[in-house]
């Protein structure tokens, strides 16, 4: 009976101890993809070709905070839109700053797996930022889900983990009543199994 108490005992431990690191793995990746880049002002992008390995390869997720051109330095990696004012864009290396006749600068830019600079300079209208940190692997997850979806999730995530602690304190606290009862218990028993003396 103590050896099946004991696995019991062993078998739960290792149940929370493996529930709690999926609760800091969630975490870390939410803080990772959501959290940090909306404190920071930053925005997650996703590389999705080979042109920045090898430092970023497909799937990796890079986060970028806006920059402001004259900050931008050769060497620095940007997100900039491939047309400004549409949506899509890329994350290369600035390999050269030149200036348009108006003396604004452009960027001439060259994803550091390809054998030449990008075909069109990138004028300050079309800088997204400057990349802030980038994680491999973690864009894959990115691109699973949009805006709307990450806020959902970030909800439902935080409102699950907050469920999650309540239902591990409510059972503590159960776990301390019951074995505080056992304890009466057993001394009442122990309390009630004393031999009487009795005068002759």
């Amino acid at each position: 009976m103590r050896a099946l108490t004991t696995t019991r005992g062993v078998t739960r431990w290792c149940g929370q101890v493996l529930a709690w690191l999926v609760i800091v793995v969630v975490l870390g990746v939410l803080a990772i993809c959501v959290l940090v880049p909306r404190a920071g002002g930053g925005t997650p992008y996703t590389v999705l070709t080979s042109s920045m390995e090898p430092d970023f390869p497909p799937g990796t997720l890079v986060v970028v905070r806006p920059a402001a051109p004259e900050d931008v330095a050769v060497g620095d990696v940007i997100t900039f839109q491939l047309v400004s004012g549409r949506p899509e864009v890329a994350t290369h290396r600035v390999i050269a700053i030149t200036a348009s006749p108006e003396g604004t600068p452009e960027f001439v830019t060259q994803g550091d797996a390809n054998p030449n600079p990008d075909d069109e300079v990138v004028v300050p209208a079309q800088l997204k930022g400057e990349l802030w940190y980038a994680v491999p692997e973690l864009g894959r997850v990115n691109l699973l889900v949009d805006n709307a979806q990450r806020h959902v999730l970030t909800v439902l995530v935080a409102s699950g983990l907050f469920a999650y602690a309540g239902v591990m304190v409510i059972g503590s606290l159960l776990d301390r009543r019951r074995k505080a009862l056992a304890r009466t218990v057993a001394a009442r028993a122990a309390t009630c199994a004393r031999p009487v003396e009795v005068d002759a």
